[in-house]
């Protein structure tokens, strides 16, 4: 039931229906029961991880909206929010995901409580507070930057020959510029950070100081108002953060690992479009954290389930929990090891 659920999307109520065809009763309230307890019980497990994560020294954070019906002090259509944490080394990442009834800023500040490291976020405005925390260095995505630069081009007409007027040319200059830097960046996806650093500092640092040229001047020839205008005014606002990212070898230009750990929530939250309860936000978080995370690790989440399930209720130790977090289980045959 849970990685039909966490991981192909399938919701409860198809989950009941599918097993009335086989001829088994088992309501919709009967499984979702089973969901939370499961979620209840992983929790020693998804506490480690979250340790894990914030002692990693680098992490990624996201969060997507979220429909929860019962909340306390709210209206069953007001939105709440999944928040995604994506930290560990880049061989056996780590994904954790809190469910939250608020997307203040409060909530970035109480999931990062402690860190000490590398922050990569966009530009939402409820992660500054943190880059303003001692220990803490916040770096931008230079995706959402290139984005809206691509939205202006898109929102642009064609004058009468079919090409673009000169007048909406900044906005393609912008990008060509972005696009160049990610050029560099693929010449060097398979290299050390070591060797990826040294090519930041000896081609993509120029490509900045033109950049930076560029962007003062446009700044004082786009209409503000513009879709052009804005691209030119995030980048702007956006800039100390993303030119960070050119201080280290070991960081991504933009924040896709962590959007792309979204994606599988966002497409569950399609199908099954809320959850209950807050007691099921919660477990739903948890028990993706182990799916994504055991994915992302190259486990299946069904096998990998299936040992946590047995093993965890046998674990007496903090080794014992550690050993079957989803980064050190090890795949063997069709099962794990």
């Amino acid at each position: 039931m849970a990685v039909s659920k966490y991981a192909d999307a399938l919701p409860l109520y198809r989950q009941e229906h599918i097993l009335g065809r086989l001829g088994i009763d088992l309501s919709r309230a009967t499984l979702a029961s089973w969901m939370v307890r499961c979620g209840e019980l992983v929790q020693p497990l998804v506490n480690r991880m979250r340790e894990e994560i914030l002692g990693s020294g680098f992490v990624q954070c996201d969060e997507s909206r979220f429909q929860v019906l019962k909340e306390p002090g709210k209206p069953a259509e007001s939105l709440s929010y999944i928040w995604v944490q994506r930290g560990g080394p880049p061989a056996h990442p780590l994904l954790l995901y809190e469910y939250d009834p608020s997307r203040s800023a409060e909530v970035p500040k109480r999931l990062f409580e402690g860190f000490q490291g590398l922050l990569q976020t966009d530009g939402y405005e409820g992660y500054g507070a943190l880059g303003r925390e001692p220990g803490i260095v916040h770096v931008g995505c230079w995706a959402h930057a290139r984005r809206k630069f691509v939205d202006a081009l898109k929102g642009q007409s064609p004058g009468k020959s079919g090409r673009r007027k000169p007048r909406h040319s900044q906005a393609e200059v912008g990008l060509r510029f972005v696009q160049e830097l990610y050029a560099i960046e693929r010449r060097v996806k398979e290299a050390s950070a070591e060797e990826r650093l040294r090519m930041r500092r000896a081609e993509s640092l120029p490509v900045v100081e033109r950049l930076r040229a560029w962007l003062d001047h446009a700044r004082e020839v786009v209409v503000p108002q513009s879709l052009t205008g804005k691209a030119v005014a995030y980048l702007d606002a956006q800039w100390p953060k993303l030119v960070r990212v050119f201080d280290y070898g070991h960081v991504p230009l933009d924040t896709n690992l962590v959007e792309n750990a979204v994606r599988p929530f966002a497409l569950g939250r399609k199908n099954w479009l809320f959850a209950d309860t807050v007691a099921g936000a919660e477990a739903s978080a948890n028990l993706y954290s182990l799916v994504e995370t055991a994915k992302a690790n190259g486990l299946a989440p069904w096998a990998y389930l299936q040992h946590v399930f047995a093993e965890l209720p046998r674990a007496r130790t903090l080794e014992d929990v550690d050993a079957l977090l989803p980064d050190r289980v090890r795949l063997h045959g069709d099962g794990v090891r």
